[in-house]
Formats: C-alpha cells, structure tokens, sequence
C-alpha cells in the first residue's frame, strides 16, 4: 500500500504509487543528491532519458531497474541511490515529456495545450489536441498508464498554466475551463487509443487491416443482403475510408460546441440576458 493509503498497481503503471515524498523531492529538485558511490556520471537525468528510450521502443513492460542499468553500464543498485523504484521514475517520466513541446520551441502549445498568449481561445484548443495526440504518438506508453492521482511536477502545471492562459478568452468559470481540458484530452486520448490498439493487432498478428477485414468480406455480405442490416447496406462505399480525417472531424464539432456555450455566456452577461434571467 502506498503511503497516501491508496494499492500500489502491482506493474508499477499507475503514477503516484510509489513514495509519494520521494517523487515530488525528484521532481521539484529538492531531494538529496547521491554524493558517493555510483559510477562517475551517472544522473537522475540520464536514468529518466534511458528509461524513456526503452518505453519508446519496447513499450512500459521492458522498464525496469535491470534493464537500465544493462542501458547505463552501471549497478543496478547504483540506479537505486537516485531512485527508488519503477514507480517514482514514472513519476519522473510523465513529467520529463509532459515537459518536451514546452522546451521545444518557446512559442509551441504547451504538453496538455495551449499557447502561451493566443489571441483566440480556438487557436489554443486547436494546439491542445494538436499537440497532445503528436505527443501521444511519440510515446504510445502513455496511453498504457493510470493517470487517474498524477503526481504534478514542473512540466505538468506549467502546461496547465498555459492551457489556462490560451482558454482565458472564452469567459467560463474556472471549472468550466478545466471541464475544456478534460474534453479535449479525452477525446484525443480517444482516438489516439484506437489507432495505437490498430497498429498493435498487427504486430501481433501479422494481418494488415486491409487482410483482416477481407477475410470477413464473405461474411458480411451475405449479412447485407440479408436484409437484417438496412442502416448499413444503405452506407456510402466510401463510408470507412482511411481518408476521412476522424480527428479534424471530432476536433472542428468540439470547437463548434465550445462555441455555442461561449455564445451563451457572453448573452447571458448583456444587459437584456441579464432582464431575462430575472
């Protein structure tokens, strides 16, 4: 059990199941430093980047203490005089690329969003999800972990400053604001799930897409022309193809519905909403 009461995840894929203390020492750079012991140049830096280098090619499962120190040439327990376990340097992960479009460029969104002073608060939800699914991308990992208690570090609360700051121009409440972020980031982790389970099943199975569903073409044919189905044998041929851009679909109607709610707002604060309201 973790210090804070909550049950540690067992595969070390839940952030803040470790020593919750410890983390936020590492993150906020207030912990001890080793002074003796581990091989000359061996950092906390380096730990985290090698650890992200493994995820990134083999996926969460081949991180581990040994595996690192196989990476680093280095003891496996020199590797534990700066971190504690798997647990706390996922911490340190999600943090250092929550952290990677902020160091970047100056003027990029920020990990889970915004722009750092947009003029219209579209732009920033634009670049939120933008940036957030590119990131997702890059480190498919992320999808693989419970996000539900984050331990915050630097990267994560200065990119919700700065989604914050891009959404400001939209005149909700604070908890409106957040409900924003939560919608957009849910929706690309979405969409981002079922393109990354999609390449996934072809590793593992060796069936292209294309192989997969042709081989139950016959099938649904004759499930068509049955009759049962008529919604579906009605559809357009051109009703799944690859080339119709899901993510600009469902980004541009979330906007619009952003829209509608802003519109709303802002009639709301008018003198003649203010009369119909009482």
């Amino acid at each position: 059990m973790a210090k804070d009461g909550s049950t540690a995840a067992t595969d070390g894929t839940a952030t803040g199941s470790g020593d919750i203390a410890r983390s936020l020492e590492l993150l906020w750079g207030t912990g001890e430093r080793p002074s003796r012991g581990p091989k000359p140049g061996l950092t906390l830096d380096r730990i985290v980047t090698a650890a992200i280098a493994v995820a990134d090619a083999e996926g969460l499962a081949a991180v581990s203490m040994r595996r690192l120190s196989t990476e680093l040439g280095t003891g496996t327990m020199s590797l534990y005089r700066y971190v504690p376990g798997k647990a706390e340097l996922l911490d340190l992960m999600l943090d250092r690329v929550l952290g990677e479009p902020l160091s970047a460029e100056p003027d990029r969104p920020g990990p889970s969003g915004a722009l750092d002073a947009p003029e219209d608060w579209r732009a920033a939800v634009n670049a939120m999800a933008r940036t957030y699914l590119d990131n997702l991308r890059r480190h498919p990992w992320l999808l693989k972990i419970n996000q539900a208690r984050t331990v915050l570090g630097p990267s994560a609360l200065r990119g919700l400053e700065l989604s914050l700051t891009g959404l400001r121009g939209m005149g909700l409440r604070d908890p409106e604001l957040i409900g924003v972020i939560i919608t957009v980031n849910s929706f690309v982790e979405g969409l981002a799930r079922t393109q990354g389970d999609a390449a996934e099943a072809v590793a593992q199975t060796g069936l292209s897409d294309e192989e997969f569903w042709d081989s139950q073409r016959p099938y649904l044919e004759r499930a068509m022309l049955s009759g049962a189905y008529p919604m579906m044998a009605g559809m357009a041929e051109d009703t799944f193809s690859a080339e119709f851009d899901h993510f600009e679909f469902g980004l541009q109607r979330l906007i619009a519905g952003f829209e509608a709610l802003v519109a709303e707002r802002t009639a709301d604060r008018t003198p003649e909403g203010t009369a119909a309201r009482t």
